[in-house]
C-alpha cells in the first residue's frame, strides 16, 4: 500500500513538474514585459505657464515740480486716504513765485486803472470839444448867410471858417486819441490776465509741492527718501506706488502661442505659489491679451486671472504657477500615456495604438484616443476594455536579452 502511495506521488511530482516547465517556457515571453491595467477614472486636461499676481489696480502718484524733498509722511505698507499727504517738496521757491505773481498782478490791475481814467478824461474832452464843434458849426453857417447878403466883412467870414475847422480838427485829434486808448486798455487788460494765469500757475505749482494720494489704498512702493532732489523737468518722477485694494488681485500668466488657443474667457484656473505649497487658489479668465510679447524670438501672450485675496495672504509680485482647466471627462475608460510610447519590432504604426499580451504574445491594438491629463489618456475607442493588460516597458530582469525591441 505505500509502495503505490510512493508511486503515486512520484508520477504526480512528475506531472507537475512537467507542467510547470512546459508553462514556464511558453510563457516565458510574459514575463519579460511590465504589464498595467486598463482602469476607469476621471481625466483633466490642463494647459501649465506661469505668472505674476498684481493688484487689480494700481497708481502711481508723481511729482509735477522739481526740488528737495523736505518731509514724507508715508512709508511702505501704509494704508492712505484720498488727498492725504505723502511727501512734501521744499516750498520756498515757490512762495516766492506766488509773491511775484501777485505783484504783478496789482501792477497790472493798477495799470489798468490808470488807462482807464485817461480815458474818462478823454470822453469828457471828446464831449466838451463836440459842445464847442456844434457852435462854431452854427456860427460858421449864420457867418455864410450873413456874408452872401453883404452885412459881414471877407475878414469876419474868414475867421469864423477858421474858427470852425479848428473846432472840427480837435474833435477829430480826440477821437484818434481815445481810439489809441482803447488799445492801451486792451494791452492793459491782455496784461492783467497775463498776470493772473501766471499767478494761478505759481499757486498750482505751490500745492504741487504737497505729494498728496489720489485715491485710497495701500502704498506698494516708495522710492523717495528726504533730502532726496526730485528732478520733474523731462517726466514725471515715480515716487509712490499705491494699490487701490489688495483683497481684489490677479494673475498675468504668460501663455506660450502653442497652447494660448485652448484658452478662454471664463476658463477655470488653479493656481498654487511658493509661498504656501500644496493649497490650491482657483480664479477663472476674463481677458486673453490679443497683444503678444516676444523675447528672444519667443511668443507669448498674456492672460488675466482675477482672484479673490480677502484672506490676504497673496502679495504683489509672486510668482504663480498656472494650470488652465482646458477639458474634463469622468469615469472614462483610460491607459498610460507610457503604453502609447511603446514600439516593438521594427515596424512604424500609424494612429494610436497599445500592445497586450494574446496568446501569450504583444498583439498591437489600435485605439482612437480623447484628452490627456500628462499620466492617462482617453480611450474613446477600440478593441479594449476595462482590466486589459497593456505593455508599459520591459521588467528590470530582462533589459538587455534578446526580448523584442522597444523604439
Amino acid at each position: 500500500m505505500l509502495r503505490k502511495i510512493f508511486f503515486f506521488l512520484i508520477i504526480l511530482i512528475t506531472f507537475f513538474g512537467i507542467l510547470w516547465f512546459y508553462l514556464h517556457k511558453k510563457g516565458g515571453r510574459e514575463s519579460e514585459f511590465k504589464l498595467e491595467r486598463v482602469s476607469r477614472g476621471d481625466i483633466v486636461s490642463k494647459v501649465s505657464a506661469t505668472g505674476t499676481i498684481n493688484p487689480v489696480a494700481t497708481v502711481i502718484v508723481g511729482s509735477q515740480v522739481s526740488g528737495k524733498i523736505v518731509a514724507i509722511y508715508a512709508d511702505y505698507n501704509s494704508r492712505v486716504k484720498r488727498g492725504q499727504v505723502l511727501a512734501e517738496i521744499d516750498p520756498s521757491i515757490f512762495e516766492a513765485q506766488v509773491q511775484q505773481s501777485r505783484a504783478s498782478v496789482e501792477a497790472a490791475k493798477a495799470n489798468l486803472e490808470k488807462e482807464k481814467r485817461t480815458m474818462q478824461v478823454l470822453m469828457a474832452n471828446l464831449e466838451n470839444a463836440q459842445a464847442v464843434f456844434e457852435k462854431a458849426k452854427r456860427d460858421f453857417q449864420r457867418a455864410k448867410y450873413l456874408y452872401e447878403e453883404n452885412l459881414i466883412s471877407q475878414s469876419d467870414m474868414d475867421s469864423m471858417k477858421q474858427t470852425y475847422a479848428s473846432a472840427l480838427a480837435n474833435v477829430e485829434s480826440i477821437k484818434s486819441q481815445i481810439k489809441a486808448q482803447e488799445f492801451a486798455i486792451k494791452a492793459a487788460e491782455g496784461q492783467l490776465m497775463q498776470s493772473l494765469a501766471s499767478l494761478k500757475n505759481a499757486e498750482t505749482n505751490l500745492r504741487y509741492t504737497k505729494i498728496v494720494s489720489p485715491v485710497d489704498g495701500v502704498v506698494v512702493t516708495r522710492n523717495v527718501e528726504v533730502g532726496q532732489t526730485v528732478a520733474a523737468s523731462f517726466q514725471t518722477p515715480t515716487l509712490f506706488l499705491i494699490a487701490k485694494d489688495l483683497s481684489k488681485m490677479q494673475v498675468e500668466a504668460t501663455v506660450s502661442e502653442a497652447d494660448i488657443s485652448k484658452i478662454r474667457e471664463g476658463q477655470e484656473v488653479e493656481f498654487t505659489v511658493d509661498a504656501y505649497p500644496g493649497r490650491i487658489f482657483t480664479g477663472s479668465v476674463s481677458q486673453v491679451r490679443l497683444s503678444p510679447v516676444s523675447v528672444q524670438n519667443v511668443v507669448t501672450y498674456t492672460v488675466i486671472i482675477p482672484v479673490d485675496n480677502t484672506h490676504m495672504l497673496l502679495r504683489p509680485g509672486m510668482t504663480a504657477n498656472v494650470s488652465f482647466l482646458v477639458a474634463k471627462r469622468r469615469n472614462v475608460l483610460r491607459v498610460p500615456n507610457v503604453a502609447l510610447k511603446i514600439r516593438i519590432g521594427g515596424e512604424r504604426q500609424k494612429g494610436a495604438g497599445v500592445w497586450v499580451l494574446r496568446d501569450n504574445r504583444p498583439v498591437r491594438v489600435p485605439i482612437k484616443t480623447g484628452i490627456s491629463d500628462g499620466t492617462y489618456t482617453e480611450v474613446v475607442s477600440g478593441d479594449l476594455k476595462e482590466g486589459d493588460e497593456v505593455i508599459v516597458g520591459l521588467r528590470e530582469e530582462k533589459r538587455g536579452t534578446t526580448a523584442p525591441r522597444f523604439f
